[in-house]
């Protein structure tokens, strides 16, 4: 899934769970980013 970045691959997490998508296209983004070891915490992927 690299072909995401860093920043496009948190947008679509956060967006995924405010809009309640299937729980396994979540955890698929959820393992992504942690692979990559991303923070969600972190507040680099606001606009």
């Amino acid at each position: 899934m690299r072909l995401l970045s860093d920043k496009v691959l948190l947008e679509a997490y956060k967006q995924a769970v405010e809009l309640k998508l299937d729980e396994q296209f979540i955890q698929l983004l959820l393992k992504e980013i942690n692979q990559r070891g991303l923070s969600l915490l972190s507040e680099s992927y606001s606009a």
